[in-house]
């Protein structure tokens, strides 16, 4: 396979990926994907903003949230996001220091 094919199959893996958890699973909480998988909607939008930035694009947070959600953050979370149980939220604690935390 050349690097193009691979590059094009490669986005459009993401796109789906984006559309599951965007439009197909909504009801999944950011706290649950991060508790269980170790990332969530965030994580792709903060690498969506790395890779900008890996181009030359500078890009805010808030800039690239809106391109992975397709709307404010603030408004998806008013829409979609439940309050996180302390469980969750002691989970998460962990889950974050583990996959996000800098360890340098």
């Amino acid at each position: 396979m050349d690097d193009q094919t691979r590059i094009e199959i490669e986005a459009a893996a993401f796109r789906r990926l984006r559309q599951h958890l965007m439009d197909d699973r909504q009801d999944v909480q950011n706290i649950d994907m991060m508790n269980l998988a170790g990332f969530c909607r965030n994580c792709l939008s903060r690498w969506y903003q790395e890779a900008a930035a890996e181009k030359g694009i500078e890009m805010s947070k808030e800039a690239a949230r809106e391109v992975y959600y397709g709307m404010p953050y603030d408004d998806w979370k008013t829409q979609n996001q439940t309050a996180a149980s302390p469980e969750q939220q002691a989970a998460f604690e962990k889950a974050f220091k583990e996959n996000v935390t800098d360890k340098s």
